[in-house]
């Protein structure tokens, strides 16, 4: 079995010693950084399975390497939870928009933190279904991990692309953000229901060059659907 590497992105001694740690304790291997330009050097060397990234960073904030890691192709789909002090709904909300898969609030405690690690893993992990789904001018291959709008390769994030297999798979009917948390996180994870937003704006934002956007549909009051109707 592969042991997962976590990359530390971290500045404060004392933190970056608790987090390594922590991870090497829950069995999965540390790699450290200090700042952005180290981030990058162990980047180069060892592309890491998942970043624990602060928000607040020499020289930059976690906020602009998040969206830069999201526009490198090494990185793309490399899972990234923030690590921050600001607990306000809007920060969080900022930290998802720029990429992070998750978000957690200092001070927290390792159980979490180990909690949330493998619940993102998890969820990045290969899906058991291998079937190829085509509706609605969408075709999906999770063996391929593509997905094509009307002939054409998008691409969208690992999340993304879990949400839209289970949204393809059950097609009309209408889903509250808890369920699809369940059924697309899982139900051991720590993350709020506004996270499905995010994703789902994200989706939307891929598929709306080629007028498939309404694909996903809101029900007020209720949640979302995937309908070609």
């Amino acid at each position: 079995m592969t042991i997962a590497n976590i990359l530390l992105v971290e500045d404060e001694p004392a933190i970056q010693e608790l987090l390594a740690f922590n991870v090497a304790q829950a069995g999965f291997n540390a790699l450290r950084a200090a700042d952005a330009d180290s981030m990058w050097k162990q980047i180069q060397t060892k592309v890491p399975d998942l970043i624990l990234l602060d928000w607040m960073l020499p020289e930059t904030s976690g906020i602009v390497l998040a969206k830069q890691l999201r526009a490198d192709s090494r990185t793309r789909d490399v899972p990234i939870i923030m690590l921050t002090a600001r607990g306000e709904e809007r920060d969080k909300i900022l930290g998802l928009e720029a990429g992070a898969d998750d978000y957690i609030t200092k001070p927290f405690s390792p159980r979490e933190l180990m909690a949330r690690i493998r619940a993102v893993l998890r969820r990045h992990a290969p899906v058991l279904s291998e079937d190829v789904v085509a509706l609605g001018g969408i075709e999906l291959s999770p063996v391929t991990h593509r997905v094509l709008a009307k002939g054409h390769n998008i691409d969208i994030g690992p999340t993304e692309f879990r949400l839209l297999q289970f949204f393809m798979t059950h097609p009309e009917r209408v889903y509250a953000r808890a369920q699809v948390l369940d059924q697309v996180w899982g139900t051991q994870v720590f993350v709020e229901e506004r996270t499905v937003d995010v994703h789902i704006r994200r989706l939307r934002a891929a598929l709306e060059p080629f007028g498939l956007d309404s694909l996903i549909q809101t029900v007020r009051g209720s949640g979302y659907r995937f309908s070609t109707h």
